[in-house]
């Protein structure tokens, strides 16, 4: 018997099955600018009413590989940052992997994903070789987390000590997984790709195509060690002369709606909370996903019981991954343990 009642859900596959136990320099300028009013397409024009009250943000950005720094503005989403990181180095969209912020290493703790904090310097990295490595699927669990760059890309996140990825020396952390066994996961979000992974049964033989970020550069590349509020000229903060928006204390958060927000550093019990509904996505579904860790503590923040908490999923748009009555139940438990813990 169901320890709560709920509406069903229109996809009845059960996500949780997907895995389990699994992880000055020169600078150059964009060539568009933030102007809302100017917007041939009129996408933005009636949001980000905060973002249009101040000047625009403008964001430091180096290839992680090296390059001269470039000024980025003008961006709601991850896709849009990287189309104006694009337009800045005159390099394709797609050549884009992900970006980390303040470190040019393939560091996934440092991973950019639904948000960026206004003094954060962006470093993007590359496609570099592809490689094809055909496994054998001799356990259920191969051992790794994936995530996704916000763009249609899927890659790894982390990989479990002593699993079956582990024990592949050409596999490596920052790994996109570009294709399985012949299909294309470009467009894929992460737990697509990690349920159709999961899928496999034991005992068969499968082929990724994976391609790897670009490893090789130059060692002296890296923010520059004054914060942006004591640099001069160069435009860094437009129109206000160089002072920034929150001193670090604040974050730029892109919104699922394509809106882009500038919201205040999560609070105690929100980090705690996200870290904790985030280790549950991992261990139930093999993926890494802040942002969506962040929408399932939104909804669940503001409830004062597990089936308001439940109906809240189901009526949004997270429906679609089919959480069970028993994910949900942990899901809450960890939202109320940071609760608690917080007071």
């Amino acid at each position: 018997m169901p320890l709560f009642a709920r509406k069903s859900t229109k996809n009845s596959s059960d996500h949780s099955d997907i895995s389990q136990d699994s992880k000055g320099r020169s600078s150059l300028t964009s060539t568009m600018m933030h102007n809302n009013n100017n917007n041939n397409n009129g996408h933005h024009q009636n949001n980000n009413n905060e973002l249009d009250k101040k000047p625009p943000l403008i964001f430091h950005c180096q290839l992680a590989h090296g390059s001269p720094t470039g000024l980025i503005t003008g961006f709601a989403s991850v896709r849009e940052l990287y189309k104006k990181i694009a337009e800045c180095f005159d390099i394709s969209e797609e050549d884009i992997l992900f970006c980390t912020l303040n470190s040019h290493k393939v560091d996934m703790t440092r991973l950019l994903g639904g948000q960026i904090g206004l003094d954060d310097f962006i470093f993007a990295h590359r496609k570099g070789r592809a490689k094809e490595i055909e496994i054998v699927k001799t356990q259920d669990a191969l051992g790794l987390t994936i995530t996704d760059n916000g763009a249609g890309y899927a890659f790894i996140k982390r990989i479990k000590d002593d699993s079956i990825i582990d024990r592949i020396e050409h596999i490596s952390v920052g790994d996109h997984i570009e294709k399985l066994n012949g299909v294309n996961m470009v467009g894929k979000r992460h737990y697509e790709v990690a349920r159709m992974l999961k899928d496999i049964a034991t005992g068969d033989t499968f082929t990724l195509r994976l391609v790897e970020p670009v490893r090789s550069g130059f060692q002296g590349i890296g923010p520059r060690s004054q914060s942006r509020a004591s640099s001069s000229g160069g435009g860094i903060g437009g129109a206000n002369g160089g002072r920034n928006y929150g001193s670090g204390k604040e974050t730029l958060r892109f919104k699922a709606n394509g809106n882009a927000q500038i919201e205040a550093k999560f609070d105690e019990a929100t980090t705690a909370g996200v870290e904790a509904i985030n280790n549950l996505l991992e261990s139930f579904m093999g993926i890494n996903d802040t942002e969506l860790a962040s929408q399932i503590w939104d909804l669940g923040n503001n409830k004062s019981n597990s089936m308001d908490f439940a109906e809240a999923i189901d009526s949004s748009d997270l429906e679609s991954f089919g959480f069970t009555d028993d994910f949900i139940i942990e899901l809450w438990g960890a939202i109320t343990d940071a609760r608690r813990k917080s007071n």
